[in-house]
């Protein structure tokens, strides 16, 4: 996925403007947010294991010591497992997205105000792209 010039950025999106945050800041958010896309990967590595187990498990098991009762709790929570997945690749997703702002210098403007985006918002949910007050007209 080609990264985009902030002039890119503001022809497509002509309320995009240049992040309000310093240098520095964005050095402080980015170690932020590879810090959560680290720890969400290492979720996903360990739910995959946890999945490579369940397998193995199943299929150790023999007719005569397994119950149909603790199949079906079994293959229930399989998929609660690729849903964790897939939720937390959905937001690494996001963090991908958010170091992409800060690389093309958009990171901390929101894209439906074109307004900056509260540093104590940004450090709650790092990959955040709308304002709180963009936040609650959607909820409206």
């Amino acid at each position: 996925m080609a990264k985009e010039s902030t002039k890119d950025v503001q022809k497509k999106n002509p309320v995009a403007a240049s992040s309000p945050f310093s240098k520095k800041e964005l050095a402080y958010f980015q170690e932020l947010v590879e810090k959560k896309k680290k720890a969400a990967q290492e979720d996903v590595e360990r739910m995959r294991g946890q999945l490579a187990d369940a397998r193995e498990q199943s299929e150790n098991d023999t007719a005569y010591s397994f119950h149909m009762a603790d199949a079906g709790t079994d293959a229930m929570e399989r998929e609660k497992l690729y849903l964790m997945i897939a939720r937390q690749q959905k937001y690494i997703g996001y963090l991908d997205r958010a170091l992409n702002r800060i690389d093309n210098g958009t990171y901390g403007i929101c894209k439906v105000t074109g307004k900056p985006i509260s540093k104590e918002r940004l450090e709650a949910v790092p990959h955040t792209e709308i304002s709180i007050e963009a936040k609650l007209q959607q909820q409206k």
